[in-house]
């Protein structure tokens, strides 16, 4: 006896990408340009100039470009890789993995400045401050540009093929996220290099400079850990605890006739999760009836559904 594979066919795939990805793409990769741009023409401009404070910021911004050249390159392959069916479950954690790495890259830069700011009190530099002051405006410029292209946009809401709309759009994407903080980076660093250049041209506090770049360091370090710890979160499935959505299915499935027995929810993407439930029942209904309960649950885009009977206490 042959089984018919239409019978058993469900019209499902795993694309499970955020709202916004594509979008997110095109400004990272216009981002990158601009910083490749800024850093070329510094360099340049330095070289030929002989001005050390233009080579060494376009220097520095080659490391932010790097670290966003990993978050373009993330979006692209999650996005080629959509519908690969080795990937189990999509690819809507590449961004979470290339996240971290970009955290890792931003901890590293955090520590580099610091290092570099610790050693200047003990080996100062002769600081050009005029200069300085204008490499360090330009720069800020630039950078508030770009966060402004990275900004997460919450004005569009679109609906999905599932019969309601969906709040993907309004998840947050960690791969946009650690391109975002690389800019955020590199504006605080300016903010604070124009503040203590200028005091320091008007009071000669020379030590001003080095000081700001250790706040600047630390102040970086600690948004690189709140990447790392969120985005290893997402790599581990790691449940954090104020996450509603295992008390909401619970909610939904349980009754007086069935009980949760096993139940584990894990994200796949911006704003989509997962879950498998395994359900006993002195009264089982259908699968369908039990997708049914969950279907105002917006996030949760794969769910498996396991049923034990349960023997009737009568």
């Amino acid at each position: 006896m042959s089984l018919d594979p239409a019978r058993f066919a469900t019209p499902h795939d795993h694309v499970y990408l955020g709202g916004n990805h594509d979008r997110n793409e095109r400004r990272t990769w216009l981002v990158i340009a601009i910083t490749a741009a800024m850093m070329v023409i510094e360099i340049t401009a330095g070289t030929l100039y002989g001005s050390m404070a233009l080579v060494a910021d376009g220097w520095h911004m080659s490391t932010h470009a790097g670290a966003m050249l990993i978050a373009a390159l993330a979006y692209r392959y999650a996005r080629r890789n959509a519908g690969n069916s080795r990937f189990t479950f999509g690819t809507g954690k590449v961004g979470d993995l290339a996240a971290f790495a970009s955290a890792v890259v931003l901890a590293l830069v955090a520590l580099l400045i610091a290092w570099e700011s610790v050693m200047r009190f003990y080996r100062p530099v002769e600081i050009d401050f005029r200069q300085a002051i204008v490499v360090a405006v330009i720069g800020l410029a630039v950078n508030l540009l770009c966060a402004w292209l990275l900004r997460e946009d919450h004005s569009h809401d679109h609906a999905h093929g599932h019969g309601h709309s969906h709040g993907h759009d309004h998840a947050p994407d960690n791969n946009l996220r650690a391109a975002y903080m690389h800019v955020l980076a590199d504006a605080l660093t300016s903010v604070l290099a124009i503040g203590a250049l200028t005091l320091g041209s008007l009071y000669s506090w020379d030590r001003l400079d080095p000081a700001m770049g250790i706040v600047g360091g630390l102040v970086i370090a600690r948004w690189s850990w709140g990447l790392i710890r969120d985005t290893g979160r997402v790599l581990l499935d790691y449940v954090p605890a104020d996450e509603d959505l295992p008390d909401e299915i619970r909610a939904a499935l349980e009754t007086d006739t069935d009980m949760v027995t096993d139940l584990h929810v894990w994200q796949l993407g911006p704003g989509r999760r997962a879950g498998i439930a395994a359900i006993r029942s002195t009264a089982p209904l259908s699968l369908d009836a039990y997708r049914a309960k969950l279907s105002h649950i917006h996030d949760l885009s794969h769910m498996t559904i396991e049923i034990e009977r349960a023997p009737s206490s009568r």
